[in-house]
């Protein structure tokens, strides 16, 4: 299990709670599930077994993927009929897009147990009126981690002066991340920054510093705006920092799994990322930068708005599953306050209401939590969604290549942005938007 350097190790797991089902009220019924793939997801798989102990059902991980592998297959099996498996994980920047797939949870979920979210979640969590998933512990901001000792170094501290003008600090600013990660680049021994460069991951990196620059991604009615000055100047800082050598070469081949792996190898001087790798991180057993990690507010653009792209992880249930009262005692299960204490000692941010007072109460005695908790509720603060149109994950499918093209130079900002906007603008009047 991945944990803070102090503290996350000493929670024990309780009992099965007995709100979520009866003692053997499921005997003999076995679940299928399709769930998201990753080490910081594994320690709540690893909880599985309490559960089938309790009720007598039995879990069949089917699939376990990213959630960009997921997408495809989930649409596959809307498309081919298959979708009598029972429980899958589901992701608010996805979720819209499958109308069909999931059952509503309310009935099957007591709604005093709904009522222990908080109320944001539930109600994005919420499509059409339904309650397609209940959120999971983990809420995503992104801040910035990175290696403290580079900013205690009084040679950086006099050569960076010297070059940029000002003192080194750890960057509030987009562009101080820049001035930083070049400076700090030292290729292939190490690299300023990194991110990630396909799927829906450069878009919602790209739709971020496009805000932070006073932009926006669409329109009202969900027509292209980021072919825009604001578009162009925040695809210039992925250009930008490609051309310098300051992030890896392969990094338009990056997911989640790469970033998070590449600042733990210490090879990474700045890294925006999610609450769940905090803890993996800060572990002696798993990162090379544990005890030398720093985490801050995400950083500001040039309008004096921070990047703040955000979205929550959660369990559904299938219309189609034969035992919608056993998946949803597992969704319940897999959501409850034991599993959210579990998976916010990692670093994710919970979705109940009691487990936000658990953990600050339990990082009151953790210098590295507390800070952790300080800098992800300061960027939470200004945190905002997808936006809401089922054609979300479509239209990043038509973004991404462009963006790859410009950062790769095969294309110039300019002519990748009005490629992209084109594409989307042809996807949604074709779907009906406008």
């Amino acid at each position: 299990m991945n944990k803070f350097a102090s503290g996350a190790s000493a929670l024990v797991l309780a009992a099965v709670c007995a709100s979520f089902a009866q003692a053997g009220e499921f005997d003999g019924i076995t679940l299928e599930a399709k769930l998201i793939g990753g080490q910081q997801y594994e320690a709540l798989y690893a909880r599985i077994p309490e559960w089938e102990k309790a009720t007598g059902a039995k879990v069949n991980i089917i699939s376990k993927k990213n959630h960009f592998e997921l997408d495809k297959e989930f649409k596959s099996d809307i498309a081919a009929g298959t979708t009598s498996w029972c429980v899958g994980s589901n992701h608010s920047s996805f979720a819209s897009q499958y109308p069909t797939l999931y059952t509503d949870l309310t009935g099957l979920i007591p709604a005093e147990t709904v009522a222990q979210f908080v109320g944001a979640n539930i109600k994005a969590a919420t499509l059409d009126g339904k309650l397609v998933m209940l959120p999971r512990a983990q809420f995503d901001v992104s801040a910035l981690y990175y290696q403290k000792d580079l900013y205690e170094d009084a040679d950086n501290k006099a050569k960076f002066k010297e070059k940029f003008g000002y003192d080194l600090a750890v960057p509030e600013t987009w562009q101080q991340v820049s001035d930083q990660a070049v400076f700090f680049s030292d290729p292939p021994n190490r690299y300023g920054t990194q991110f990630a460069g396909k799927d829906e991951a450069i878009v919602g990196r790209y739709y971020e510093m496009v805000v932070a620059e006073g932009g926006k991604l669409f329109n009202d009615d969900f027509s292209p705006a980021f072919n825009s000055p604001e578009g162009v100047k925040a695809l210039n800082w992925f250009v930008n920092l490609y051309k310098a050598s300051a992030v890896p070469p392969g990094t338009t081949n990056y997911l989640w799994d790469d970033l998070g792996n590449g600042f733990a190898s210490g090879t990474i001087a700045l890294n925006l990322d999610w609450p769940g790798w905090a803890g993996f991180f800060n572990d002696k057993a798993a990162s090379k930068v544990a005890g030398n990690v720093g985490v801050a507010p995400a950083p500001k653009g040039s309008a004096g708005a921070r990047t703040g792209w955000s979205g929550f992880h959660g369990f559904s249930v299938t219309e189609d599953c034969a035992n919608k009262e056993a998946a949803a005692s597992l969704v319940d299960f897999l959501t409850n306050e034991d599993s959210q204490k579990l998976e916010s000692a990692a670093g994710p941010l919970p979705s109940r209401t009691a487990v936000w007072d658990y953990v600050t109460e339990q990082a009151k005695s953790d210098p590295y939590r507390s800070e952790v908790l300080a800098a992800f509720k300061e960027t939470a603060k200004t945190a905002f969604a997808v936006p809401a149109t089922p054609y979300w994950i479509e239209a990043t499918n038509l973004i991404y290549p462009e963006l790859q093209a410009a950062i790769l130079g095969d294309k110039t900002p300019e002519e990748a942005l009005e490629a992209a906007s084109e594409a989307v603008n042809d996807m949604m009047r074709e779907n009906g938007v406008y």
